[in-house]
C-alpha cells in the first residue's frame, strides 16, 4: 500500500516529535533528579512521589496510598516506614476504624515537598529563561496539548495537585 504525501509528512512529523519529547523528557528526570538530590531532606523519587499524593490529598490510608502510588499495600508499607522513622509523615489510628491507620505530611516532610517543587521549578526557569521567546510561546501550547492529550491537567495547580502526575 503506498502512503500519501501527507500520510509521510505526518509520519515524519510525529517520529521528530517524539524524538523530541524523548530529549525534553530525559531533560525533566535530570532536573528532578537533582532536584530531589538538592533536598535536605535525602528522599528517593518513589518516596517523593508518596509525600506529594499526601500533600495533594491530604490523610489517608495505607491501602489507598498504595492503589495511588500503583505500588504493593506492603511496598507503601516500607516506605511509610522509612519516612515515619525521619519524621516526614506520621501515623494515627482511625478514630471511627480503629485497625486501620490513616497517615500524614508532617512538617518538615511538607518543607521537603515545597523545597523540592521550588528548586525544579526554578531549574526550569532558567532553562525556558534561555529559550528564544518566540520559542517560549509555542512551547507553552505544545506542553498544554500534550498534558491534555494524556490525560495531565495543564493549569498552574497540576505541579501543586498530584492527583494524576502520569501515574495513574
Amino acid at each position: 500500500m503506498l502512503e500519501s504525501v501527507d500520510d509521510t509528512a505526518q509520519s515524519d512529523d510525529a517520529t521528530a516529535v517524539t524524538s523530541a519529547v524523548l530529549a525534553a523528557s530525559r531533560l525533566m528526570v535530570a532536573v528532578s533528579l537533582r532536584s530531589l538530590a538538592a533536598a535536605e531532606e535525602r528522599v528517593t523519587l518513589p518516596q517523593f512521589r508518596l509525600l506529594l499524593l499526601l500533600d495533594g490529598h491530604g490523610e489517608t490510608n495505607l491501602v489507598t496510598l498504595a492503589d495511588r502510588l500503583l505500588v504493593n499495600p506492603s511496598t507503601a508499607l516500607r516506605m511509610v516506614d522509612r519516612l515515619a522513622n525521619r519524621a516526614l509523615i506520621s501515623r494515627r489510628v482511625n478514630p471511627d476504624s480503629r485497625r486501620e491507620v490513616l497517615l500524614r505530611l508532617t512538617g518538615p516532610g511538607k518543607r521537603t515537598v515545597d523545597e523540592v517543587t521550588a528548586r525544579r521549578r526554578e531549574e526550569i526557569a532558567a532553562i525556558v529563561a534561555r529559550m528564544p521567546v518566540r520559542a517560549r510561546t509555542g512551547l507553552v501550547k505544545a506542553m498544554r496539548s500534550f498534558a491534555a492529550a494524556g490525560g495531565e491537567p495543564a493549569d498552574e495547580q497540576a505541579d501543586r495537585n498530584p492527583v494524576r502526575l502520569g501515574w495513574g
